[in-house]
Parts: C-alpha cells; sequence; structure tokens
C-alpha cells in the first residue's frame, strides 16, 4: 500500500441565512482571493432575486437549480493496450453538485455587461428553467457519452 491513509472529508457547517450545506458550498466556490463576505453579498442577492422570479423559497428554487444542471453521465478516458479510450461512467453524487456549481459560477462569470449579483440570478434562474449555458454544457457531455457508449464495456476494467 503506497503512502498514508486518506484524511477524512472536512465537514461543511450550513450557511446562516438558509441553513443549507449547498449555499454554504456555491459561497465558497463564488469566492475569490478569500473574500467570504463579498461572495456571501453576490450569493444572497442572487438567491433573493432568484426568490421573487420563482415565486418559491430560495434554497428550494436553489436545489432545483443544482439538480437540473448534474450530469447523469461523464466520459472518462481510460488506456486500454495502446489506445485511449473515451469511456462513459455514472457520476458520483458529490461530483453531480460540483460539477453543476462549477459550469453556472463559470457561465456567470463569462456574461459581460451587469454586476456578478445579476448574472449569478439569471444563471440560476436560467438552471431552473433548464435552459441556458450550464444546461448546455451538461447537455454536451451527455452527448459525449452517447457518442461513445460503445466503450462502456471497457468501464469494468
Amino acid at each position: 500500500m503506497r503512502g498514508s491513509k486518506a484524511t477524512p472529508k472536512h465537514k461543511l457547517t450550513p450557511d446562516v441565512r438558509y441553513n443549507s450545506v449547498l449555499v454554504a458550498q456555491f459561497i465558497n466556490k463564488v469566492m475569490l482571493d478569500g473574500k467570504k463576505a463579498t461572495a456571501e453579498k453576490l450569493v444572497y442577492g442572487a438567491l433573493a432575486e432568484l426568490e421573487s422570479a420563482t415565486q418559491r423559497p430560495a434554497a428550494e428554487a436553489f436545489d432545483t437549480a443544482i439538480k437540473n444542471v448534474s450530469p447523469m453521465v461523464e466520459v472518462r478516458s481510460k488506456r486500454i493496450g495502446g489506445a485511449t479510450y473515451q469511456v462513459p461512467m455514472e457520476v458520483r453524487p458529490s461530483r453531480k453538485v460540483a460539477l453543476a456549481m462549477r459550469w453556472i459560477i463559470n457561465a456567470a462569470r463569462d456574461r459581460q455587461g451587469k454586476g456578478m449579483d445579476a448574472f449569478l440570478k439569471e444563471e440560476l434562474l436560467d438552471a431552473y428553467n433548464s435552459t441556458g449555458a450550464a444546461m448546455r454544457k451538461r447537455e454536451d457531455m451527455h452527448k459525449m457519452a452517447d457518442a461513445n457508449k460503445a466503450f462502456a464495456h471497457f468501464a469494468r476494467f
């Protein structure tokens, strides 16, 4: 056995306003250069606007948006013999959430014009309605997995 045992995963404390671990994780992913207060303002502002736009509790709408963007399958490179294949595999639940958050944040950062809280709100609203750049990313991943399903039998190795 190589090296030492992996350290146990750090338990994240729920955020103050919505008492949700998912929102706390999203705030941490939005945060740049350790500026957590700024990230909290952005996320809470976006969630407040999302709540007014969807007429549902913000935490519930946020969960739905994350669930909509979460991918079911992804392709992973696997070297077999001399060739490398793109093998479709199921995504672990923790990775689903991480990918969904990353895609939403990156799509919001790629937009130009208004402030980040407006972009976050728009991207979350798009994710809630199953549209937008993050959903396109999910669909592209599913298409790639579907195109490579002939190599699915390599997932067992």
